[in-house]
């Protein structure tokens, strides 16, 4: 799905790649304006934001054709918007029924109720308007004759002003439209950056995708195979999360592919303390100095900066998060209060996604020995792989054969 479509572009625009930006956005302005609650509301909270951004995606998905002005001229007319919704739904029913009637009834509330005022609507609204104004941004400057860009640009504004009760917001706005840009500004900023680089390098295929969206698809895919074995509400949120930032760290280095990490055993350790270092040096060190070291520490956390590596299993045990195998993660620690975040799961929605990618170009009818070789080795690794005997990823790589 391109965005901008009707507008010079210096790039494609995706929709994949405006909803990771969001749900990132959405992220930081979540830790912002959650301090004050418990630890259940704020685990419903974060829950009904994750939940919220992929509906979102999956109704944005089945509406694509449809110009943004001419949706929200559908969504002021409640008779009209219903049938839209209506409709939207039957084309989505058969193919997220699978994921259990209670997303099912989720998704239904949430798109037939599209102007509630919650604290989680509120978010993923502000984080909308940001994502789509730093694409904005980017366009500006070469459509000067467009007539449509100062009334664009001002709803942005003026949308972005509704929502400055919530921490965080006018920071974002300021970074977008004002001179300066504070660190939380500055984060969201280079988050979006990971559109431009593009995934397998210098290998073509049809269509291309980023860093970034690919990002938000193995988050996605994570909070779904954590729903199907039956993961605890924070392990759900966690691995969602840790999936969405789990390649921040090419920010520094570009995407590598995994032939070249493993050609000679210590390049992989030394991308990887490159990659730890510039991360520290560009954006957690700019975060910490700016008041945020929640943010920090919750980073640090996804990216399991203190057990090694983004793919370990871990959990919170006697105050320290610790290093642990999936089945002792499910059996011992699948409660809120260990703060559980899978491994193992996550390098498998990492691989599904690099597969679907590989296998994409491949049917678009372009092929090479890399994307062949990519395809072989990931259903080599993963043919015989189940997750805790639930996940059977041989079997869903054998759809695709």
């Amino acid at each position: 799905m391109k965005r901008w479509n009707d507008k010079l572009r210096p790039a494609e625009l995706m929709e994949v790649d405006k909803q990771a930006h969001k749900m990132m956005v959405a992220w930081l302005l979540f830790l912002r304006n959650s301090g004050g609650l418990g630890p259940e509301e704020r685990a419903r909270l974060c829950g009904r934001i994750i939940e919220g951004g992929i509906f979102d995606y999956l109704y944005r998905l089945i509406i694509t054709d449809i110009k943004p002005p001419i949706f929200y001229r559908i969504k002021e007319n409640p008779d009209h918007y219903e049938k839209l919704t209506r409709w939207v739904l039957s084309e989505l029913e058969p193919r997220v029924r699978g994921l259990g009637a209670g997303f099912w009834e989720r998704l239904s509330a949430y798109a037939n109720a599209p102007e509630e005022k919650s604290l989680d609507r509120r978010i993923l609204a502000a984080a909308h308007l940001y994502a789509s104004g730093w694409e904005f941004n980017l366009i500006k400057s070469m459509n000067p004759h467009d007539t449509e860009l100062m009334d664009i640009e001002e709803s942005f504004r003026k949308g972005l002003e509704r929502h400055e009760d919530l921490a965080g917001v006018s920071d974002l706005r300021e970074g977008l439209f004002g001179p300066g840009r504070k660190p939380l500004a500055h984060f969201a900023q280079i988050c979006g950056q990971l559109r431009f680089q593009k995934r397998w390098s210098q290998i073509p295929r049809i269509p291309e995708t980023s860093v970034l969206g690919h990002m938000f698809i193995v988050a996605c895919y994570s909070y779904f195979f954590s729903l199907t074995v039956g993961a605890c509400p924070t392990r759900c949120q966690n691995n969602f999360f840790g999936g969405l930032f789990h390649d921040l760290p090419e920010l520094l280095t570009r995407d590598i592919i995994s032939p070249v990490k493993k050609s000679v055993d210590e390049i992989g350790d030394l991308i990887k303390e490159y990659e730890e270092r510039e991360l520290t040096r560009v954006i957690l060190e700019p975060l910490r100095r700016g008041g945020h070291e929640d943010i920090v520490d919750r980073l640090s956390f996804f990216l399991g900066l203190g057990i090694g590596s983004e793919f370990a299993a871990c959990a919170l045990v006697d105050g320290k998060v610790r290093k642990v195998d999936s089945q002792t993660l499910h059996g011992c620690y699948n409660e809120d209060c260990f703060d559980p975040k899978d491994g193992e799961l996550l390098k498998m929605c990492d691989s599904l996604a690099a597969f679907l990618e590989a296998y994409t170009a491949i049917r678009n009818g372009i092929s090479s020995d890399q994307l062949q070789q990519g395809l072989w080795r990931i259903h080599t690794t993963y043919s015989n792989a189940v997750f805790l005997g639930q996940v059977h990823m041989g079997e869903i790589l054998a759809d695709f054969d």
